[in-house]
């Protein structure tokens, strides 16, 4: 199995237009935002989630150019974790395929219907199909849906549609015994996760934060704390952050590389020579950038 990481930034991308924060201005790599390419072939490619940068994504990445026919395409279909606009939006720049299929989340589904009317939108350019996660069937991969929160985006908080709203997918090679898990969005650390991780080779996990106050800080955008609580993303660090179990697993799981992705502009770790990058590394997880590809 062959994985792209078009973009690793959270919503609004690295730096933000709207930010001038100490690490907007600080020169580092930009990141566009969240998206991954898989392919078990390496000439059929589903994207994890469509950002609104995918067009720049897709020419920045050779095997997922147009060619060799004039109008030839190597996407295959779409597989979006949730209803958010930073994860959906890039189907609307997706609509001159002239139809591609879709998954996600029944409530997913529905606010893209119903709230954010994109299905209706994208349909008039196309055939393209829409399906449960229930029901997906990739080219030479296998793929598991597992629930992880029912945040609403908040153009859907009126919804009364049940979750769940975000998922995490669990992607098997079945020919490689490959095993890739993309949680790009994590509440918490539901039960199952651990079961769902365990045999991985590769998990792309909920980096946004890399503390539980980080952006009411003294050099972060400062929009307070109820704005970051409030977007569900289980920060790296602190009282049940993320890198301490990886810490942990270390030992137990030599098998498995986890890396960090869907980084918020105001995550220190984005600097490559702060204590905060370094402890990650040393913490036993990864913070590789847009382009990073990964073969399992």
């Amino acid at each position: 199995m062959k994985v792209i990481l078009l973009g690793t930034a959270a919503g609004g991308g690295f730096p933000q237009w709207n930010c001038a924060c100490r690490l907007c201005t600080s020169g580092a790599t930009p990141r566009t935002q969240d998206c991954v390419a898989v392919s078990a072939d390496g000439r059929g490619w589903y994207l994890l989630n469509a950002s609104p940068d995918i067009r720049a994504q897709i020419l920045a990445t050779r095997a997922l150019r147009a060619g060799p026919g004039p109008r030839e395409i190597p996407l295959r279909g779409v597989l979006l974790t949730d209803a958010e606009l930073d994860h959906s939006l890039g189907l609307l720049m997706l609509r001159e395929a002239g139809g591609l299929p879709v998954w996600a989340p029944d409530a997913v589904l529905h606010a893209l219907s119903a709230h954010f009317p994109a299905r209706s939108i994208i349909d008039g350019y196309g055939g393209w199909d829409w399906s449960s996660t229930s029901d997906i069937k990739l080219d030479g991969l296998v793929v598991r849906a597992f629930p992880v929160s029912d945040k609403r985006p908040k153009y859907a908080r009126s919804s009364t549609e049940d979750g769940p709203w975000v998922v995490a997918y669990r992607i098997e090679d079945p020919a490689t015994g490959g095993v890739l898990v993309y949680a790009p969005c994590l509440r918490g650390w539901p039960d199952g996760f651990d079961e769902l991780t365990g045999d991985a080779d590769l998990v792309l996990l909920d980096g946004t934060f890399h503390a539980a106050d980080e952006m009411s800080g003294a050099t972060s955008a400062r929009v307070g704390d109820g704005a970051q609580l409030a977007m569900g993303h289980l920060p790296i660090t602190g009282d049940g952050g993320s890198l301490a179990r990886i810490t942990r697993y270390r030992a137990a799981r030599p098998r498995t590389r986890w890396a960090f992705t869907h980084l918020n502009n105001t995550n220190p770790v984005l600097d490559p020579a702060s204590a905060e990058h370094a402890a990650v590394l040393a913490g036993g997880a990864e913070l590789p950038g847009d382009g990073t590809e990964f073969t399992l």
